[in-house]
């Protein structure tokens, strides 16, 4: 006689695909208590975000870590769909060391793009998987105020330093936490997109990995995840290094290891170590549940930047 478990097996076919699932549940159990009560703060952009399939991913994965006490604070990026909007009022856009010049006219466009269109779909997509989100901007509440940006770039010929002119492109200069500490007993999600106010109430365009480690900083957090189009820090080899502390990242970027569009990265991840962040993580948002990988399981799935 087949016992009850062969006799389930044989009525249902799908039984190891529901047997997986449970044991993966019953293995994120433990992550789950070590976590609950924490803060995360996750950086969202890249084509993650450009892709349908994969923004829903991310909205239940959000909406998941605040379900199971987890306090998630997004920030958003969106530097291509900026650009799209610009090229379709035929506004011309200059690029200076990556960093996109931004005039008055200019930062009321991108204004409009982040804390507008992009902002209320992040917010709408997880409230169409149950979850509850608010919109905001470095503007409301006062939560970032914001200062100018400071560049400067070496003549090669007079070896004289010149001050960049970036126009409104800033730095966040000063976090109030309590406007997202407001959020932490609640049910609400908060979704900022990355501008900021001046001190005369100008508009400042701020780089959403920089805003990320910045608000990660003001509210202690546990974590702070940058999802980019990269599966993370690789070496030399091209390996993905999994773990390093913060003086070991310093040391790839000074032996050129790490390099490029990847040191800013990593400099807002040691940056947010060195001031209280346990922990911050760059994964590639590509990847389905990139989160969930990181945050539920022994093996993890990018490189995380410690400071042991």
């Amino acid at each position: 006689m087949t016992d009850a478990k062969e006799q389930f097996r044989i009525a249902s076919p799908v039984l190891d695909e529901w047997l997986e699932k449970a044991n993966t549940l019953s293995e994120a159990l433990p992550f789950m208590r070590r976590y609950s009560g924490a803060t995360f703060v996750i950086k969202y952009g890249g084509h993650a975000m450009g892709d349908n399939t994969l923004a829903q991913d991310f909205a239940r994965d959000v909406v998941l870590l605040k379900q199971v006490g987890i306090n998630p604070v997004v920030v958003h990026g969106g530097g291509p769909q900026i650009g799209r909007m610009l090229d379709r009022l035929k506004i011309q856009s200059e690029f200076i060391d990556g960093l996109r010049k931004t005039d008055r006219e200019t930062v009321d466009i991108v204004e409009m793009v982040l804390s507008g269109s992009i902002n209320k779909s992040i917010v709408s997509a997880i409230q169409e998987v149950g979850g509850k989100a608010i919109g905001l901007s470095g503007k409301d509440g006062n939560l970032m105020q914001a200062r100018r940006l400071r560049r400067t770039r070496r003549d090669p010929d007079s070896n004289i330093e010149k001050i960049l002119d970036l126009g409104f492109v800033g730095e966040p200069h000063i976090i109030n936490p309590e406007v997202l500490e407001a959020f932490e007993d609640t049910d609400f999600i908060p979704v900022i997109a990355p501008i900021g106010v001046g001190p005369s109430g100008e508009t400042y365009n701020i780089n959403a990995d920089t805003v990320a480690g910045a608000i990660a900083a003001a509210l202690n957090a546990t974590r702070l995840f940058l999802l980019t189009d990269v599966p993370g820090v690789l070496d030399k080899a091209k390996q993905l290094v999994v773990e390093m502390t913060a003086e070991e990242a310093r040391a790839l970027i000074e032996d050129g290891t790490i390099s490029g569009g990847m040191i800013p990265k990593v400099e807002t991840c040691v940056g947010a170590v060195d001031t209280g962040v346990d922990a911050a993580v760059i994964l590639d948002g590509r990847v389905p549940h990139a989160l969930l990988l990181e945050i539920f399981t022994d093996g993890g799935a990018g490189t995380l930047i410690g400071d042991k």
